[in-house]
């Protein structure tokens, strides 16, 4: 318990910088346009890629009798490519609102 009470005095200044960003993303995500929801989520998507390369990339260097890092490692490449999937679907059904109906 000591350790962990170092850990947060210690590193203080993160915690709240942490908790400000916190504050901060959900101030500006809940005040985009419905029109800039589509770019916003592709640009998720994105972002979520590079997750799954640097997931792979650290489960591929950790060492294998680590079964920690690599179940964690396979626990963030599967949330991340739900993710990326469940981004593209939700962009492709909002393209479909958009276009004109036969």
């Amino acid at each position: 318990m000591t350790e962990f009470i170092d850990f947060i005095s210690s590193n203080l200044q993160m915690i709240y910088i942490v908790v400000l960003m916190i504050f901060v993303g959900v101030e500006v995500i809940g005040h985009v346009p419905a029109v800039l929801h589509t770019p916003l989520m592709s640009g998720a998507n994105a972002i979520h890629g590079v997750i799954i390369i640097g997931a792979i990339l650290v489960m591929l260097d950790a060492d294998p009798n680590n079964i920690l890092a690599i179940s964690l490692g396979f626990v963030a490449v599967l949330l991340g490519t739900l993710n990326v999937v469940g981004g593209f679907v939700v962009t492709d059904r909002m393209l479909e609102m958009f276009k004109k109906k036969k």
